[in-house]
């Protein structure tokens, strides 16, 4: 690859810029604008809600969606108001007025989204004798895969009564029970050793970011504070996951849904066979992360690896990468790419749409965070100049690209991404910037820095899999003993994790409460899509390097958002994903990735015994 240098934004903001929105919790506006989204949402209500025409007519049907579609890009269930204060409430999880007014909006949103729901539910309700006739109407034709979504889950949706009533306890019997777990732990310090050898008392992502330290010290350190901070807070866990354990079963009931992740594929315009054929072609060559847990062992002269040792880099990774560096690398690579890439970056910088570094009370972890067409993409990060933290940003910011492309192409009733394949450009940015990385490493740094993509490529395929089987296991045995103490979660958690993991890994004292703080198993069997992302991600890349010019195919897929099906889009540039073959292929590349890496670190053993 030829480096480019992206021009460099003058100024890095290192919190977010929220002024687009208000100036303040307490800017008038803000009252001002809930009003407006009443009005609006009244609006559309008087004019349909006694309506019947436009279930039988596609004209009438398509100015209805047209007029609807304007209320989404603009103004939605909660519009500034909710993002903004979603956005706080992110960067100040433990301020109880801020709590307070999220929560007043989260509640003015569902009385919104009660009052509107009408539409979708009705819609859903169409005959299948004109479900056929509404998808063939060219009238219809921007909406069309928006309609067969409706269709698609239309048999398990209730009466407009019940739905109405499924949305208002959503918050009381799910969103505050895992808002409360996560809430408590990110209030949590404790002091720790740090990498200088001093101690000092630090929020939690910086212990988590301690427990992969080299100095063994260190690490220990924080895996004792890190497990007392789970077990400080395991007995709230095991209740509230009962709790939307029981929620979740309820709703399966009620809605007769055969399977418990069945809505969850359909949310991701996905079928169900090719998760399980994703699931069962990854579970199958668990044999392959088990090889590199025992290689990782070898070289880091130990029978066992401990649990919280698992990801420890190996080798003398010492570069650092401040976040300005880090900015200088992600627009060098993503200029190499495509000059659009660049740009956008270049905009998440210039106005203030990336929050950077750890804090007491910020959430954990990194994500990127879209809402309504309108608004602008917020990435947070938390930056402590290691080259992961390089690498996750480069994951954010693929996530961030893909948004902007699909802004700028999509309507507002498109804009997203299926969870099925929401991780495809993250990966396929995060992948790019390492090899850059890799480009002038000697062998020894080479060595590092694969096992370090093999870890991560580990962690995205096989772990997310063992996960998602854990999940399965989690609603199963729920459902057949009606709850499950926080031990017998533990004993679940440890023999799905010992899976993927094998004998060279212990599944060492406190690692049965690490389920505690896996945020992603409360959104329900959504981590298979890490491992499909990155699985796709591999073709793809395989494709942009044999083909530059296939990036602007890339580009069309990126920007596709939710106007197709995952599987339609990817046949359109020659890829079958309901194909079993598909997906280990792209297991085959870490296979192989873990025969090089093997390979270079008996020919540097070699080497050394020769030197010694």
């Amino acid at each position: 690859m030829t480096k480019k240098i992206a021009k460099q934004a003058t100024i890095i903001q290192h919190t977010w810029n929220l002024k687009p929105f208000f100036d303040g919790d307490d800017d008038p506006r803000i009252e001002k604008q809930k009003k407006n989204i009443q009005k609006r949402s009244f609006m559309f209500v008087r004019k349909w809600q006694n309506r019947k025409d436009y279930l039988k007519d596609p004209a009438v049907l398509a100015q209805a969606l047209k007029e609807y579609e304007r209320w989404m890009r603009q103004y939605g269930t909660d519009g500034n108001p909710g993002y903004y204060f979603w956005l706080r409430s992110q960067t100040d999880r433990n301020n109880p007025e801020l709590k307070a007014r999220y929560n007043k909006i989260e509640e003015f949103s569902k009385k919104v989204g009660n009052d509107m729901q009408f539409f979708h539910l009705r819609i859903a309700k169409i005959p299948q004798s004109l479900q056929s006739k509404f998808l063939r109407c060219s009238e219809l034709k921007k909406y069309r895969h928006f309609l067969e979504r409706i269709f698609a889950e239309s048999q398990y949706l209730l009466s407009e009564p019940e739905e109405k009533i499924m949305n208002l306890k959503s918050a009381t019997s799910y969103g505050n029970w895992v808002r409360m777990t996560a809430d408590f732990l990110s209030r949590e310090e404790r002091r720790v050793l740090r990498e200088d050898g001093s101690s000092a008392m630090l929020p939690l992502p910086e212990i988590l970011s301690l427990l992969n330290s080299q100095k063994k010290n260190v690490r220990d350190r924080a895996n004792r504070e890190f497990n007392d901070i789970l077990r400080a807070h395991v007995d709230v866990a095991e209740i509230e996951m009962n709790s939307i354990l029981a929620n979740k079963k309820i709703d399966d009931e009620i809605r007769k849904v055969p399977r418990p992740d069945l809505l969850r594929h359909i949310s991701d315009d996905i079928d169900s066979g090719i998760v399980d054929a994703l699931i069962s072609a990854v579970s199958e060559r668990f044999s392959i992360a088990r090889e590199f847990y025992m290689l990782k062992a070898e070289l880091m002269g130990k029978k066992k690896l401990l649990y919280h040792e698992r990801n420890v880099d190996y080798g003398n990774i010492t570069r650092r990468y401040s976040y300005r560096e880090a900015t200088n690398l992600m627009q060098s690579v993503f200029a190499c790419l495509d000059r659009q890439f660049a740009d956008i970056l270049e905009g998440f910088i210039r106005k203030g749409q990336i929050d950077v570094y750890p804090r007491k009370g910020k959430s954990g972890g990194a994500f990127c965070v879209h809402h309504l067409i309108s608004q602008p993409t917020y990435i947070l990060l938390n930056h402590t100049n290691k080259l992961s933290d390089v690498l996750t940003f480069a994951h954010e910011l693929g996530h961030g690209i893909n948004n902007e492309l699909i802004r700028g192409k999509q309507h507002s009733l498109n804009f997203g991404t299926p969870t099925s394949t929401a991780e495809v450009a993250s990966t396929f940015m995060e992948d790019f910037v390492l090899k850059e990385i890799l480009r002038d490493a000697d062998d020894e740094l080479r060595l590092s820095v694969m096992m370090m993509k093999l870890r991560d490529d580990v962690s995205t395929i096989f772990r997310q899999v063992a996960c998602y089987r854990f999940e399965q296991e989690l609603h199963r045995v729920f459902r057949k003993r009606g709850y499950l103490s926080k031990e017998e979660i533990g004993r679940l958690f440890q023999t799905h994790m010992a899976a993927y993991m094998g004998d060279a890994v212990e599944q060492s004292g406190g690692s049965e409460f690490w389920w505690v703080y896996w945020s992603h198993i409360r959104q329900y069997f959504y981590v298979y899509s890490y491992a499909s992302g990155l699985l796709i991600s591999k073709s793809l890349q395989n494709l942009v390097k044999r083909q530059p010019a296939f990036i602007e195919k890339l580009k069309a897929f990126l920007s596709a958002g939710l106007s197709a099906s995952p599987r339609s889009i990817f046949l359109n540039l020659g890829i079958d994903i309901a194909d079993r073959g598909f997906w280990d292929s792209g297991i085959d590349e870490v296979e192989t990735l873990l025969r090089e890496t093997r390979e270079l670190a008996i020919r540097l053993r070699k080497i050394g015994k020769q030197r010694a």
